[in-house]
């Protein structure tokens, strides 16, 4: 008899934006976007190669920039 698994915790629901779609939302180039990140402005998670900003960093990154 198999020994039952438990269920995975459910996970964050927060949306994971590419470089391009901050841009777009920041009406900046991607470019810009990558500077940000390099500065340690804009925090960023790595997937395998592929860079991702969360919904909640970009909202926090620009209430802190709210002038």
């Amino acid at each position: 008899m198999k020994a039952a698994h438990p269920k995975p915790e459910p996970r964050s629901t927060a949306a994971l934006l590419t470089v391009q779609a901050i841009a777009c939302r920041l009406g900046v180039s991607p470019k810009t976007v990558r500077r940000m990140i390099a500065r340690g402005d804009l925090p960023v998670h790595y997937i395998g190669r592929l860079l991702r900003i969360t919904e909640s960093d970009l909202q926090t990154f620009i209430s802190i920039r709210r002038r």
